[in-house]
């Protein structure tokens, strides 16, 4: 019995899946019109729900039959740049025996939907659709799947059939080209030097009076013979640089959503720079810490930072970063015109003294300008194009 009832149970899943909004309130009406008519009496309610279910059921004529078809979504390039053009191509394929009548077939893209009429198909024959899907922002748009829809006219019932997965498009923010080691730091082929004091590195510091355990390797000879005291040399510390780019997403920083997109595409173009000079990158928003493992993921990630109403602000921006970094030794702060220079003292001030902190402004129509806060360069950045020309003068100050 259990058998008979999950089948049964299958079954109704499935026409209440085939209902529409607009069939549940015929049907609705339908089965109320008939209970008043058979057991109220009111005759005039006869015709209403006789009408509803022939309704219905010449409706579900349209959903007599299963299509057969081998469908390929295939978009030319899953990573564009905003503005260029993206392309895609569905191509279906019939699979049955028979002529197969003409169908209509559904592509979602992103929030909205493409419908593409597919003609009767020959056994073999193959209909290909060309698309284009809109790329004048910056986003991560979901395509497919492809579905075949199946229904009347009116649209009383609907049965639909999925054919493909979802393709991701990553639409990448615009970057520029910056100069090596644009940040104002030295590139780092041995390391970059600390304050801290270790007893071997690359970066001689001082010497000192031997002490039992020290490794003999490093006995200055030439000293210990002169003073008759052994004497071992000590090294300063010396570690790979690691860039943090810290990016806010608070709606607040910024006065529009110009300001936000301005912000992104400088901290992309900062980050894909790190990579062309190897240095080790982290990426943090005012809510997490994302994945950046290679300059193309990074950009992926790009494409889909959007503001929040309710993320913290710079002054918890920068606490994070130092939370979830904390090796980072070059720090990126990103935000608009919001922020007051309180405020970014504050962001400033989270950081150890010896990580070198810049702020990008984002104001878009503003003059470049560079100034110091608190020993700390504050670019303001008008148009991406201006953001080689202010590394370039952070690096000389």
């Amino acid at each position: 019995m259990s058998v008979y009832w999950k089948r049964a149970r299958a079954r109704i899943a499935t026409i209440r899946q085939a209902v529409t909004a607009l069939g549940m309130v015929l049907a609705t009406l339908s089965v109320v019109a008939v209970v008043g008519w058979l057991v109220g009496g009111w005759a005039e309610f006869g015709p209403i729900g006789v009408g509803g279910v022939i309704a219905l059921a010449v409706a579900a004529l349209f959903l007599i039959g299963r299509a057969g078809y081998e469908v390929t979504l295939d978009l030319r390039s899953s990573r564009v740049v905003v503005g260029e053009r993206a392309t895609g191509r569905l191509e279906v394929a019939s699979t049955v025996a028979g002529r197969q009548r003409p169908s209509r077939m559904e592509l979602p893209v992103g929030v909205a939907a493409a419908t593409l009429q597919i003609p009767g198909l020959s056994p073999g024959e193959v209909h290909e659709e060309l698309f284009v899907v809109p790329t004048h922002r910056r986003a991560v748009i979901p395509v497919g799947p492809a579905r075949s829809v199946r229904g009347d006219a009116v649209g009383l019932l609907r049965r639909v059939q999925q054919w493909t997965g979802v393709e991701l498009l990553y639409v990448h923010p615009r970057t520029v080209a910056l100069d090596a080691s644009s940040p104002g730091l030295i590139r780092d082929l041995e390391g970059q030097v600390t304050p801290d004091v270790t007893n071997s590195d690359v970066s001689f510091h001082a010497l000192r009076g031997y002490v039992p355990g020290d490794d003999r390797r490093y006995i200055h000879w030439r000293t210990s013979a002169r003073t008759g005291v052994l004497m071992v040399r000590q090294f300063e510390q010396t570690r790979r640089s690691h860039m943090a780019v810290a990016v806010s997403t608070a709606t607040s920083d910024y006065a529009d959503a110009d300001q936000f997109e301005l912000a992104v595409e400088a901290a992309a173009s900062v980050g894909v720079q790190a990579f062309r000079e190897e240095r080790r990158l982290s990426l943090v928003t005012s809510e997490q810490t994302l994945p950046a493992p290679t300059a193309k993921r990074l950009l992926d990630q790009f494409s889909g930072v959007e503001r929040a109403d309710g993320a913290a602000g710079v002054i918890q921006l920068a606490r994070r970063t130092i939370r979830d970094v904390p090796d980072v030794s070059i720090a990126i702060l990103l935000c608009g015109s919001e922020p007051t220079p309180a405020q970014i003292r504050s962001a400033v001030l989270a950081f150890p003294v010896d990580v070198r902190v810049v702020v990008i402004r984002s104001v878009p129509g503003a003059q470049l300008t560079v100034r110091q806060l608190a020993r700390v360069p504050i670019v303001t950045i008008g148009h991406l194009e201006d953001l080689p020309l202010a590394l370039r003068r952070v690096r000389a100050a």
